[in-house]
């Protein structure tokens, strides 16, 4: 650069489309690619217009600033450090360049110079260089991650490997073109491009003017006829995720993180549950075409963790191939029993691939892990439980015990076949108040099926009855009044039990003009807080962490740190995943123990699941595929001498987890409730 040039930096700029004739060409190349690209977008669209109603588009403020945070800072996608970060290279480094390259052609076309001063030193060339780089960068990366580390999770398509190599030479050339243009015109501003002046050096040692400047023209079209290439391939392959992602976050479950289940209208139904694509609403559909298959849904599956068939990710690209093959305008159906090349979305999914078989559906253990990790909002768990509610209603097709247990609530009230125990056992001799002992109590406790009618949890309910009463809170019990809240039922696919069951405890919480209910269990918690407010049922309901919590803080309760056991906090999926609470039970166990709370390796909002949701506590899992074993040696591996736990479930799978597993090692596992009573006694 000489000393003029540096002294005039007002005056830098550049020819644009220097060494171009007939531009007008690439505009006559642009209509085709552009209607190319604009029917497979439309053909998209149409899709998934044809699915049911969803109301997606409320609350705009919130859905903005969820694209700010997911799509512009790729909040979602840098949860993986490794590909998020050089995906976030490469989405900026493209957005920059693409930004780049229209102020070109605005320059060019509408003769409005942009192109000069400052603005032409800094950005155009100097951060649009830099970002390029990076982008390329990004690219090589993830094509490294691809091809030589492998990671289980990805999908290897040679549709993955073009896009990878594509983007790359796009790139690639048009560093070749800034600096065989600064080499030929000797740009005196070149050395603000960084990678152009390289080039520029690097090929002038090589070759004469004549032939860079051949070579630039060459080139040139050469790049354009790609990235038209690209642009023209994009809306068929998975690149088209560009446009769905976005759209998808927006459209986002905002109310319970994309694990709210809809609900069926049983007087106007023709059929319950969902076992076709046109059954779907359009934002399911869209969810399909919304998957960049970066495998992470599946990845952190417990259900697949411990080698079982349930895959999300393979769940929804299953359905995305079907619904790519189908021809919604003309429907064809399945001729002399064999799949045609357009499916018909009005045929039965559920068995079309093995990933949509009836045993990898009722594998879910409904802990929403997929749903949370998915950085472009797809919401699996609702598409399963919607096939699970088709198996069980309209087939009666699904696991036996999961039968029983079925079986149990209609009979009985609880899930529990063949348990002895009543609703009141656990408070034999306490003195526990009943509702109608109890003219206007501040809570009711609500027990659950799990703290009353398990053995175990008898113990874990006693102690939290003990510590409101030392806290002189006034509660009251439902007792034999009290039946499940239906979330069992629910999560296994029976929906209209679950909405019996609901009902009826609605009704008897009225009937007692009950406010605020009190719950140790996160599932009867769950079911309180976002479900029962849709059939009218509209309660103040606290996990038993957050209420221990608040009577701690007003001094009702007072703790002092004097155990000295290592406590590691098992997070419930229904507690830190679906509600978001995670703070507080920790908060308890610090006022327990000397001791630093231990953190396993996941937890807090990604808990790994006890293996208990979704009626799998029902279950008898094949001895190799346990899930609260692979969660019970998580937690063995904190050298903790405590696993607390907030949920009766919890509570059980995970003792029968680490029994199985702890060999020598000695490890108790305790409701938060029976480590603060603990404490209190041994004052």
């Amino acid at each position: 650069m000489t000393l003029l040039a540096a002294l005039n930096a007002a005056d830098a700029t550049r020819e644009v489309m220097w060494n171009i004739s007939h531009s007008w060409v690439m505009y006559v190349l642009l209509v085709p690619t552009m209607l190319i690209a604009g029917y497979g977008v439309y053909k998209q669209v149409q899709k998934w217009r044809s699915g049911q109603p969803a109301a997606r588009f409320d609350r705009p403020a919130e859905r903005i600033m969820r694209v700010i945070n997911h799509v512009l800072l790729q909040q979602a996608t840098l949860r993986d450090r490794f590909a998020g970060v050089f995906h976030f290279m490469l989405f900026w480094g493209m957005i920059t360049l693409t930004i780049a390259t229209t102020v070109v052609l605005i320059q060019h076309d509408f003769g409005i110079e942009i192109m000069k001063g400052r603005f032409y030193l800094y950005f155009q060339s100097l951060f649009v260089d830099v970002l390029g780089v990076l982008a390329m960068l990004g690219v090589a990366v993830l094509a490294v991650r691809r091809w030589v580390l492998r990671p289980k999770k990805l999908v290897y398509t040679d549709e993955s490997t073009w896009l990878l190599v594509l983007l790359f030479v796009i790139m690639g050339t048009g560093y070749l073109l800034e600096g065989w243009r600064i080499a030929v015109t000797n740009d005196p501003w070149g050395i603000w491009s960084p990678a152009g002046i390289i080039v520029s050096k690097a090929s002038l040692a090589v070759a004469g003017v004549g032939t860079l400047k051949t070579l630039h023209l060459f080139t040139w079209w050469f790049h354009l006829v790609i990235v038209f290439g690209l642009i023209a391939w994009a809306p068929y392959t998975k690149l088209l995720h560009v446009l769905t992602a976005p759209l998808n976050i927006y459209t986002a479950d905002l109310d319970h993180g994309g694990g709210t289940l809809k609900q069926i209208d049983f007087e106007s139904a023709q059929s319950f549950g969902i076992n076709s694509l046109e059954q779907f609403t359009w934002k399911d559909l869209l969810d399909l075409d919304a998957c960049t298959e970066c495998g992470r849904c599946t990845s952190v599956c417990p259900a697949n963790t411990v080698g079982k068939q349930l895959s999300p990710r393979d769940i929804i690209l299953d359905m995305q191939g079907l619904l790519d093959r189908s021809d919604l305008a003309s429907l064809t159906g399945k001729a002399d029993g064999q799949q045609p090349d357009e499916y018909d979305p009005a045929f039965p999914i559920i068995g079309a691939t093995d990933n949509l078989s009836s045993d990898a559906l009722f594998e879910c253990t409904t802990c929403a892990a997929c749903v949370e990790i998915c950085p472009v909002s797809i919401e699996q768990l609702p598409k399963i439980v919607d096939m699970r509610r088709f198996q069980v209603m309209e087939q009666a097709e699904f696991p036996q015990q999961m039968q029983d247990a079925i079986s149990s609530l209609e009979e009985r009230g609880h899930p529990f076949k063949g348990t002895q125990l009543s609703r009141v056992d656990w408070a034999a001799g306490m003195d526990v108040p009943l509702i109608e002992d109890v003219e206007a109590p501040e809570v009711l406790l609500w027990v659950g099926c799990g703290g009353a009618l398990v053995d175990r949890n008898q113990k874990s309910t006693r102690a939290l009855a003990n510590l409101l009463k030392k806290a002189n809170v006034n509660f009251a019990i439902l007792g034999r009044e009290e039946t499940c809240t239906g979330d069992p039922a629910r999560r296994i696919g029976n929906e209209f039990l679950f909405e019996t069951l609901a009902t009826q405890n609605i009704e008897t919480l009225k009937t007692h003009n009950i406010k605020n209910v009190l719950t140790s269990c996160p599932h009867c918690f769950n079911t309180f807080r976002n479900e029962y407010p849709k059939l009218g049922g509209n309660f103040e309901v606290m996990h038993h962490t957050t209420y221990l919590a608040r009577l701690i803080g007003e001094g009702h309760l007072k703790l002092d740190a004097q155990a000295t056991e290592k406590i590691a906090f098992h997070d419930p999926c229904y507690l830190g995943r679906h509600n978001g609470i995670t703070d507080a039970p920790r908060k308890l166990l610090k006022e327990v123990s000397q001791q630093p709370l231990v953190e396993m390796e996941k937890h807090g909002r990604q808990s790994f699941c006890c293996g208990g949701g979704g009626g799998m506590s029902f279950v008898d899992e094949p001895a190799d595929q346990r899930v609260n074993q692979e969660r019970a040696k998580q937690a063995l591996a904190t050298d903790a001498d405590t696993v607390a736990v907030g949920c009766p479930f919890c509570t059980t799978m995970m003792e029968d987890g680490i029994n199985a597993v702890k060999g020598d090692r000695e490890m108790a596992v305790k409701d938060v409730a029976e480590v603060m009573w603990e404490a209190l006694e041994g004052k």
